[in-house]
C-alpha cells in the first residue's frame, strides 16, 4: 500500500483554546436513510447531490485489522485483505435492505498441493495483500511482505484456486516472486480490457524482474547532468531507474511484458472504455519547495511510456521529450486507488471519470477526462471527502455502486458503499469517441514489441507530428528496430523536429562512436526558429547525448558550448535550467557569471508545467497533521528557480571571482530560513558542502561561516529555532489519564514557569496565539484564558479540539459549483466575494472566492487544531504547560509561589 506521509510530527499550535464556550451545529451531508439513525461516520462524508452512502462493516471494531485491498468474486461477494494480516470474504446486504447485516468469514486456505517455491506444508497462510483480483475462477493475491513468523509467503504474485468445488481455496501457486515489500513494494493486479490477461503494478522499491518482453526499451539510465544528491533523510537512496513499473501478463503468469515505468509509487491502474490505462502517481512530500518536486498526478500510461522518476534531486522535468507529461497534476497527497466509473450506475459525467483516492487528505477525486489528440485532458472535482478518511482501495460493485475501504498503517478501518439515489436513463450514456490521433498512436504502438519489417518507414514521418504522444510513440517504435536501419537516416535528416527526436533515440540506443557526428547534426539546427517546447527538446537531446556517450572531445565540446552559450540566457525558466546544467557540466567559460546573474533576479513561473488541480492552501484544514506541515511551508516557500541555479553551480570549480563567491555563499545563509519540505534543508546543506570543497583551503572558514554553517543543525522550523524542546518521553495522552496527571498536581506542587513558557513555544502554540503581547495572531489571545476556564477545560480543548468549536475561529466549508470545496476562516465578505484565511502561520494571506462560484456554506465540524499536540510532553512538562496557560503567562501567579 502506498503511503507518502512524513514521519508523524506534532506541528500545530493551540489554535482553538479560546473556543471552549461556544458550539455549532454541522450540516448533514446526505439525506438520512428512511430506516434507522444515520451512522455518524456516514454523516460526516461530503457527497455530491443525489448520492447516498452506507457504512457496511468496521474491521477494526471486530479485531480484523486495517484493510487495504479488495475485489468481488463471481458470486458477488467481497474479498478484502488486512495490510498486516489475513484475507476475509464478505456477503453484503443489497442497497436499501436494512434487514440484513454484512456476513464475514476469514479465509482458511488449506492445501495438499505445494506448488512452485511453497514448502510450508498443508497449512498455507496467505495475506498481507496489497492487491486482490478475482478472475478466471481464481483469486490473485499480491503479497507485499517478507516471509516471517506471521506469514508463510514472501512478496510475489500468487494464484489461489478451488479445485474440489467446496467454495474454499485449496491450491496456491506462486506465479512470480518479487523483490520488494511494504508501501513502495508490489501493489495491484487488474484485469486487462481484453478480459483474457492481467496487469500488475509495483512501486519504486520493487525490482523489475526479468521480463519476456519490454515495450519500454530496457537500457534505462539516470540521464541527468544535474549534480546528484540523494535524499538527505535516506529515502530511496539505493533505488535507481526506472522506478515504479507496470507489466502485462497472461492469466498463468508465464509471460511478462513491461509496459510502463518511471513512477515513484503508483499504487493502482484503471482502464477507460477505449482501453487506455490511467494511474495516480505519488509525490515526494519531503521535496516540497524544491525545483525537483513533482505533485501527485494522473498519468495516461501508454505503451512504452516513461514518466521520469529518478532518485533524490534527479527527477526529470515533465517537459523533457524522453518522458511523458501527466494528464493533470492533482497536488499534495498520498495516492492509493484509482477506478474508472464506466460500469457505475452514476450520472453520465461520472461514468467517464477516473476516481482517484488520496489517503492523507481523505478525498476521492472525480477526474473528468476527455480526449485531447492522442491522449487526454482533464478537470477534476471532489467526489467524496471526509476527515479523517484514510482511503485505501475501491471498486465498482456488481450493483453499480462504488465500494471503498479506509484504513492502512493499522488505522481505524471501514467499508463503505456510495450509490446514486436518483433516476438514471441509460440512453444518456455515450461512449468515448476515438480521435484520429488516438488511432495513429495505437498503430505506432504495434511496433513496440520488437523488430518488425516496415516499422522505420511507418514511424519516421510521425516523429515531427504536433501531438507529443504521437511523437513519443513513434520514437519508441524506432528504438525497437535495429540501429543500423535508421542511424544514417538520422544523421542525414534535415527537418529539425524529426532530427531532434531521432537524435534522442540514437543517443539512447546508438554506439558512443557516433557521438561526434550526432553532435554536429544537432548543432546544425537553427535554434531561433524553434518553439519553446522544441528548444527544450534540443537542449535535452544534447544532455542525453553527453550523459550516455560521455564528455565530447575538445572539438565537439567547444562546438556544443558555442551553440548553447549563444542561447543562454533564454526567456523561459525551464530552458534556462537545461542550458545552465549542460553548460556548467561542460565548464563553459561564461556559465558561472551568467548563471549567477540569473540567480540574483530569478522569479518562479510555471514553465515546468506543475500547476495543480488542488491548491496546497486548500489542504491545510483537511488534515491537521499534514495540513499544518503545509501551512508552515507556505508561510515562506523557497524560491525554486534560485535553488535550481544554486545546486547546478555547486560542483563547478572554474569561473569564480571573489565577488561571485561571496554572492553565492550568502544565498545559502538566507536559504536556511525558507520552509520547504522535510528534506529541503538537507539538500541545501549538501549543495553548500559540495561548493565548499572547491574554495581555496585558506578561505574555507570564511565561506563556511558566510554560508550558514551555524544554522545547519538548528530545527528546520523557524519558530523552533530558540525553543527548548521537550525532553519526553511523550505518550499518546488520553483525557482521563491527562486530567489525573494535571489536576492531582497543579494545586499541590509549585510549577516551573520558565519550562511552561518553553513548552508553550516548543509545542508551537506561540505561532498562532498571543500571550501577554508575544506570539501569533491567527488564534485567540490566551492571556485571560485561566480566568475563564479550568485546567480540565483547557486540557480537554487540547486533547479533543473538535468537540466544541467557536463560530468566531472555526473554519467554513465553501461548496463550489464545479464540485470542489474550499476550507478556511472567513475574514470578510461583500456582495461579490468571500475573503478567507487558510494558513494560520500566514493569516495575512487571504484568498478571494467569488460568491457566484459558491453553492452553499457550512461551518466545519473539524477543528484546525491537531489532537495530540501534547504527545511529545512527559507528565512534568504537561503540568508546566497547563500551569503556564492557567497563569496567563504571569510568573507571579500563585501556581508558582515558592518555585520562582
Amino acid at each position: 500500500m502506498h503511503r507518502n506521509f512524513p514521519s508523524v510530527k506534532l506541528v500545530l499550535c493551540l489554535f482553538m483554546l479560546g473556543c471552549i464556550a461556544f458550539s455549532c451545529n454541522s450540516e448533514k451531508k446526505q439525506d438520512e436513510q428512511s430506516a434507522g439513525p444515520v451512522d455518524p461516520k456516514v454523516e460526516k462524508l461530503k457527497l455530491p447531490p443525489g448520492f447516498k452512502a452506507d457504512r457496511l462493516y468496521g474491521p477494526s471494531e471486530n479485531g480484523e485489522g486495517s484493510w487495504v485491498s479488495m475485489t468481488f468474486d463471481d458470486k458477488g461477494r467481497l474479498i478484502a485483505s488486512d495490510q498486516y494480516g489475513a484475507i476475509y470474504r464478505l456477503t453484503l446486504p443489497p442497497i436499501g435492505d436494512t434487514s440484513k447485516k454484512t456476513g464475514i468469514e476469514k479465509l482458511q486456505i488449506t492445501t495438499d498441493q505445494v506448488v512452485a517455491a511453497d514448502t510450508s506444508g498443508k497449512k498455507v497462510s496467505i495475506g498481507y495483500a496489497q492487491g486482490l483480483l478475482y478472475a478466471f475462477n481464481s483469486l490473485y493475491v499480491m503479497v507485499s511482505h517478507t516471509k516471517d513468523d506471521r506469514l508463510d509467503k514472501s512478496s510475489g504474485l500468487y494464484r489461489l484456486q478451488d479445485t474440489d468445488g467446496d467454495d474454499q481455496f485449496d491450491k496456491v501457486t506462486l506465479l512470480k516472486s518479487l523483490k520488494g515489500e511494504g508501501e513502495h513494494g508490489p501493489h495491484s493486479i487488474v484485469l486487462a480490457p481484453d478480459g483474457k490477461s492481467l496487469y500488475v503494478v509495483a512501486g519504486n522499491h520493487t525490482d523489475i524482474p526479468e521480463m519476456n518482453a519490454y515495450r519500454l526499451p530496457s537500457n534505462w539510465k539516470e540521464d541527468n547532468l544535474f549534480p546528484l544528491f540523494t535524499d538527505p533523510n535516506g529515502h530511496a537512496v539505493d533505488r535507481k531507474a526506472p522506478g515504479g513499473w507496470i507489466a502485462h501478463i497472461d492469466s498463468t503468469g508465464s509471460n511478462w511484458e513491461l509496459v510502463s515505468a518511471g513512477y515513484r509509487n503508483e499504487f493502482d491502474i484503471a482502464f477507460n472504455d477505449l482501453g487506455d490505462m490511467f494511474t495516480y502517481d505519488s509525490d515526494m512530500e519531503w521535496d516540497f519547495g524544491t525545483p525537483w518536486y513533482r505533485p501527485t498526478r494522473i498519468c495516461h500510461a501508454t505503451s512504452g511510456s516513461e514518466f521520469g522518476w529518478r532518485t533524490g534531486n534527479s527527477k526529470w522535468s515533465p517537459t523533457y521529450p524522453d518522458n511523458l507529461p501527466p494528464v493533470v497534476n492533482v497536488g499534495q497527497g498520498s495516492p492509493t486507488n484509482v477506478v474508472y466509473g464506466g460500469k457505475a450506475k452514476f450520472p453520465e459525467k461520472y461514468r467517464k471519470a477516473v476516481f482517484a483516492f488520496d489517503w492523507s487528505f481523505g478525498i476521492i477525486y472525480a477526474i473528468l477526462i476527455e480526449p485531447d489528440g492522442a491522449s487526454y485532458k482533464a478537470t477534476g472535482e471532489e467526489f467524496v471527502s471526509g476527515s479523517p478518511l484514510p482511503l485505501t482501495d475501491g471498486v465498482i460493485g456488481p450493483d453499480g455502486a462504488l465500494y471503498f475501504l479506509t484504513g492502512g498503517r493499522r488505522l481505524e478501518s471501514d467499508l463503505y458503499r456510495v450509490y446514486y439515489g436518483g433516476n438514471l436513463d441509460e440512453k444518456d450514456h455515450t461512449p468515448t469517441i476515438e480521435t484520429p490521433e488516438h488511432k495513429i498512436r495505437i498503430e505506432l504502438e504495434a511496433y513496440h514489441h520488437g523488430p518488425k519489417a516496415g516499422a522505420v518507414d511507418f514511424a519516421w514521418p510521425y516523429l515531427k507530428h504536433n501531438d507529443r504522444f504521437i511523437r513519443y510513440a513513434a520514437r519508441i517504435a524506432i528504438e525497437h528496430q535495429p540501429v543500423k536501419e535508421w542511424q544514417e537516416k538520422t544523421l542525414a535528416e534535415k527537418d529539425p523536429v524529426t532530427l531532434t527526436q531521432a537524435s534522442l533515440s540514437l543517443a539512447r540506443q546508438g554506439n558512443a562512436s557516433v557521438q561526434p557526428q550526432l553532435l554536429h547534426a544537432v548543432a546544425g539546427i537553427d535554434f531561433s526558429k524553434l518553439s519553446e517546447s522544441q528548444q527544450i527538446d534540443v537542449v535535452r537531446t544534447f544532455e542525453v547525448i553527453i550523459a550516455r556517450m560521455g564528455i565530447p572531445d575538445a572539438v565537439g565540446k567547444a562546438a556544443v558550448i558555442n551553440y548553447l552559450n549563444a542561447q543562454y540566457p533564454a526567456k523561459n525558466n525551464e530552458i534556462n535550467r537545461l542550458l545552465a546544467k549542460v553548460l556548467l557540466y561542460l565548464d563553459a567559460p561564461e556559465a558561472v557569471s551568467k548563471t549567477m546573474a540569473l540567480m540574483a533576479n530569478a522569479k518562479d513561473d510555471n514553465s515546468s508545467g506543475q500547476k495543480t488541480l488542488m491548491e496546497s492552501s486548500d489542504l491545510i484544514m483537511r488534515n491537521p497533521q499534514y495540513g499544518m506541515d503545509i501551512a508552515g511551508m507556505l508561510s515562506s516557500v523557497p524560491p525554486a528557480q534560485q535553488t535550481y541555479y544554486a545546486v547546478a553551480l555547486c560542483k563547478v570549480k572554474n569561473g569564480w571571482t571573489p565577488e561571485l563567491r561571496e554572492q553565492y555563499f550568502k544565498w545559502f545563509y538566507k536559504a536556511f530560513s525558507y520552509k520547504g519540505g522535510h528534506s529541503f534543508r538537507g539538500f541545501i546543506n549538501n549543495a553548500r558542502k559540495a561548493a565548499l570543497e572547491n574554495v581555496p583551503k585558506a578561505e574555507f572558514a570564511l565561506y563556511n561561516t558566510m554560508s550558514g554553517d551555524s544554522l545547519v543543525n538548528r530545527p528546520r522550523n523557524a519558530w523552533e529555532d530558540n525553543a527548548t524542546q521537550p525532553k519526553g518521553p511523550g505518550r499518546n495522552w488520553k483525557m482521563e489519564e491527562a486530567a489525573s496527571v494535571v489536576t492531582d498536581s497543579l494545586t499541590l506542587t509549585p510549577r516551573n514557569f520558565e519550562n511552561g513558557k518553553a513548552m508553550f513555544a516548543a509545542s508551537q502554540c506561540l505561532s498562532c496565539h498571543n500571550m501577554k503581547g508575544e506570539g501569533g495572531t491567527s488564534g485567540p489571545d490566551l492571556t485571560q484564558l485561566g480566568t475563564r476556564f479550568s485546567a480540565k477545560d483547557i486540557l480537554e480543548a487540547i486533547i479533543d479540539p473538535s468537540k466544541t468549536i467557536s463560530d468566531q475561529y472555526g473554519a467554513t466549508v465553501l461548496y463550489l459549483k464545479d464540485g470542489g470545496s474550499v476550507i478556511g476562516r472567513i475574514v470578510s465578505q461583500d456582495d461579490q466575494k468571500y475573503s478567507i484565511s487558510q494558513n494560520p502561520f500566514a493569516p495575512q494571506i487571504l484568498r478571494d472566492v467569488p460568491k457566484k462560484d459558491v453553492t452553499r456554506t457550512r461551518v466545519s465540524e473539524i477543528s484546525p487544531m491537531l489532537p495530540g499536540m501534547v504527545n511529545r510532553l512527559n507528565p512534568e512538562e504537561l503540568r508546566d504547560l497547563i500551569a503556564y496557560l492557567v497563569s496567563g503567562g504571569n510568573k507571579d501567579n500563585e501556581i508558582y509561589k515558592g518555585k520562582n
